[in-house]
């Protein structure tokens, strides 16, 4: 599958904007890993922006992702993308485990990206300028981005070897090369 039909399949399942801002932003999370620890690159970047794409039709565990990989399996889906997708939901690590780095860096960027985007909306600047420190900040604020588990954002670093500080500085670079998609460039 190439990325405009994987655009295409997203966009037939997902109608939320949010959610589809969302797995634009780890698409590009996982392309720009993918340079720097040498992955297939075109790979990894659909891994990312399909991981939720059956979010809003199976939303309860275990169906979101196996549901969702029926689907992408039905469709001739690379398994090496399907099973990364699996693997980023904990009720599949006993047969997905996260033993691969395409499978590690999913499960570290999904949570960061999602709350990187949240903090750049209360900016007035976006993404323009922003460092690890202020978001470390906003991770010591539970009311901040609710849902999204600190521990998923500082147990993805580990997995990936990377201090918190550049796990986060790889997220914001990632995120300030495709700002306009997810409507985060600076006014």
């Amino acid at each position: 599958m190439d990325r405009a039909h994987a655009w295409q399949l997203l966009c037939e399942f997902v109608q939320s904007d949010s959610l589809r801002k969302h797995m634009l932003s780890v698409e590009a999370a996982m392309r720009h890993y993918a340079g720097l620890l040498g992955g297939d690159v075109e790979q990894w970047g659909l891994t990312g922006l399909l991981h939720d794409f059956d979010y809003e039709k199976f939303q309860t565990a275990p169906d979101h992702t196996r549901e969702g990989a029926k689907i992408l399996r039905a469709r001739g889906v690379d398994e090496e993308i399907v099973g990364a997708i699996l693997s980023h939901a904990e009720w599949n690590l006993d047969e997905y485990p996260r033993d691969r780095p395409i499978r590690r860096t999913l499960f570290a960027v999904d949570e960061l990206c999602g709350f990187i985007v949240a903090a750049a909306l209360v900016r007035p600047t976006r993404l323009e300028g922003m460092e690890p420190s202020s978001i470390k900040k906003k991770m010591k604020t539970p009311s901040f981005a609710a849902a999204v588990k600190r521990e998923d954002i500082t147990a993805g670093a580990e997995l990936l070897g990377l201090s918190l500080d550049d796990h986060i500085t790889n997220c914001i670079t990632a995120l300030q090369g495709c700002a306009d998609s997810l409507g985060l460039r600076a006014p």
